[in-house]
């Protein structure tokens, strides 16, 4: 089967989402190309070495990608990041289409589907939609967009996309359950679980200097390594600490990531005098990775809010993969994951007292419970959770959608 992947960031260092989705689909025998935008995330600059012109193709890890132009734009203002969607779904419908090669389907990630209308009325090429946020309603949820006046037209947008395609793959059974809500049939979704970038977060032997460094901070590390902002909340843990603190406990939080919260956080712990929590710097993945398997357990929590019930934070595929255990502040699907996997805590999303239970739970567990969660986990995610078993779902999917 020939296979158009439409995508709106595609790096050119091999992308865990992108190329090696394309790759698994070459190696079962299909023909793969994708079409994507001038490569510009997370920064929103454009990278070194491109610049943003009518069209470019290039090779990339022997994949064939056709890049068209986009306005780059990844900050926190609403104008420049519908600049950025916006620019790359038409040039994407009126550019890209018409150059790409010819194909039996087109993947098309969401919320570009522009490119997958124009695909199917007029090269005759059906796409199947995958959507891994909602919209309208993930854009209220990031405080991007709080309008109704603004956010009816998407919703309309949507889900008239919903209805132009072949099929739709959802990352979770709550996004399937609220499309279904919304109108969509049942039999026109299937469930694909996103995976891990499997080059990075696999299982490795603790660092010995970094585990030496943590063992210096207490006797527990837990490890959150990720983007510190709003939907985050991690407040949550300064609210712990303080507990912990109080009853002694040898137990330490290492914070490691960005975002716009950082230096609020930063400043509150060091007002409170909060040692038991520390912050580390970001670092490129393969480093977090050696961070991430010299911690005792990681980190993971949502702010409770509806919207996350149904999403299922891709750090938890990560810490899965990695083979270690989870601490788990979700609610919802991605609580319902943890604990069929049997790889960690869940506690109740935004409370400090239940991560402060959670972590002296841990703390209890022996070295060989600690591993039992960890290999529960790396279990259930080679089996239902990998980048092997994503691909067989989607060549099912694309075979339903081509009939």
């Amino acid at each position: 089967m020939r296979i158009l992947l439409v995508i709106q960031w595609c790096r050119p260092e091999p992308d865990f989402k992108c190329i090696p989705l394309a790759k698994a689909l070459e190696r079962d025998g299909h023909q793969v190309q994708v079409l994507t935008g001038f490569p510009n995330y997370p920064g929103g600059v454009v990278y070194k070495g491109y610049r943003v012109r009518w069209n470019q193709r290039e090779i990339i890890d022997g994949i064939d990608v056709l890049r068209v132009p986009l306005y780059p734009s990844h900050s926190q203002s609403a104008v420049g990041r519908a600049l950025n969607y916006a620019s790359f779904g038409m040039s994407s419908a009126v550019l890209g289409a018409w150059r790409v090669r010819p194909a039996d389907i087109a993947f098309v990630y969401n919320p570009q589907g522009l490119p997958g209308i124009t695909l199917k009325w007029f090269r005759g090429i059906p796409f199947v939609f995958d959507i891994q946020d909602l919209w309208p309603d993930s854009l209220g949820a990031a405080h991007m967009v709080s309008s109704r006046f603004l956010l009816a037209p998407v919703a309309l947008a949507m889900r008239f996309f919903y209805h132009q395609a072949a099929r739709i793959c959802v990352l979770s059974d709550g996004f399937k359950r609220v499309l279904c809500e919304r109108g969509v049939p049942e039999e026109k979704i299937a469930v694909v679980y996103n995976w891990a970038d499997e080059s990075v977060f696999f299982p490795r032997e603790p660092d010995p200097e970094l585990s030496a460094r943590f063992q210096r901070s207490a006797s527990v590390n837990l490890v959150y390594a990720g983007n510190m902002g709003r939907p985050q909340a991690l407040d949550v843990v300064l609210d712990a600490a303080r507990r912990l603190r109080a009853d002694s406990a040898d137990i330490c939080f290492h914070l490691m990531g960005r975002g716009t919260e950082r230096v609020r956080l930063e400043r509150a712990v060091h007002a409170q005098g909060l040692e038991n929590v520390r912050f580390l710097a970001s670092a490129p993945a393969a480093e977090a990775a050696r961070v991430l398997a010299s911690a005792d357990a990681l980190f993971v929590h949502l702010a409770p809010q509806p919207l996350f019930e149904i999403t299922i934070p891709s750090k938890i595929q990560s810490y899965m993969a990695m083979r270690r255990p989870l601490i788990a502040g979700v609610s919802g699907d991605a609580a319902n994951l943890v604990r069929r996997a049997g790889c960690g805590i869940v506690f109740e999303p935004g409370s400090g007292e239940q991560l402060a239970v959670a972590a002296r739970q841990f703390a209890a567990l022996s070295p060989t419970e600690r591993a039992s969660l960890g290999a529960a986990g790396r279990d259930y995610y080679e089996r239902n959770l990998s980048l092997r078993t994503a691909a067989k779902r989607y060549q099912d999917l694309f075979s339903l959608a081509h009939r």
